[in-house]
């Protein structure tokens, strides 16, 4: 069994930013196989089902993203699972819009999603998946940047990448994490790049602007959010 989990921040306020690459990326896994992810446990919401004939759960913890590891350490407890059996996906700030990193262990590079996990699971050692969410405008703060929206010119490029983290956590699950390292670890994209003319990327390009859409319409989150802490 394997552990697929998304990292970012639950609530409409927060749907659609770069921060929730990860949610976005689950969220399209999710929508491949036809699941919802409603089920609520492990402090998140989850979904299970069977890529390749290997079961795997999916995941968007709800602690906020500076607690991600609790969510994590619970499922990890709960499944017995090692913490090679578990990828987690997240935004790098350091990282090219699009550009997809897939590392077998690390440290936390200054994302404090991974800062949590690595501490809640005492290890640096469990691979990830880092989707670059751009880098960060010399007048912006660095919170604003990551709890903002990809601009329009962006979208494209976030939805391939997104259909590209679906292949690799495939790859993942079916053949080891060498293989969606050397298949899916992909250069700068070029933000002219044509979107992967697929369904996944079709049902991505539409999970977007349902995010956005929510966002713009529900100015006021009503859910009691905790201090955010990128």
């Amino acid at each position: 069994m394997k552990a697929i989990i998304g990292l970012g921040n639950p609530g409409i306020k927060y749907a659609g930013t770069r921060h929730n690459i990860g949610f976005d990326a689950v969220t399209a896994i999710a929508d491949k196989y036809n699941l919802k992810i409603n089920n609520k446990k492990f402090k998140g919401l989850y979904a299970d089902c069977y890529i390749g004939g290997e079961k795997v759960i999916l995941i968007q913890p709800q602690t906020f993203m500076n607690l991600s590891g609790e969510c994590v350490r619970e499922v990890a407890d709960f499944y017995k699972l090692n913490p090679d059996e578990i990828i987690i996906i997240c935004d790098d700030i350091n990282l090219d819009t699009g550009r997809i990193r897939i590392r077998k262990k690390g440290s936390a590079g200054g994302h404090n999603g991974l800062k949590n996990i690595i501490l809640h699971l005492g290890t640096e050692e469990f691979p990830r998946i880092r989707v670059g969410a751009g880098e960060k405008p010399s007048d912006w703060d660095q919170v604003d940047f990551v709890l903002g929206r990809f601009p329009k010119d962006e979208e494209p490029i976030i939805r391939e990448a997104l259909s590209n983290v679906v292949s690799a956590v495939e790859a993942w699950v079916t053949d080891g994490i060498d293989t969606a390292m050397n298949k899916y670890n992909t250069p700068s994209p070029k933000k002219s790049k044509i979107p992967a003319n697929s369904k996944t990327s079709d049902k991505i390009s539409q999970d977007i602007e349902i995010s956005q859409t929510l966002a713009i319409n529900n100015p006021k989150d009503t859910v009691v959010m905790h201090e955010i802490s990128i």
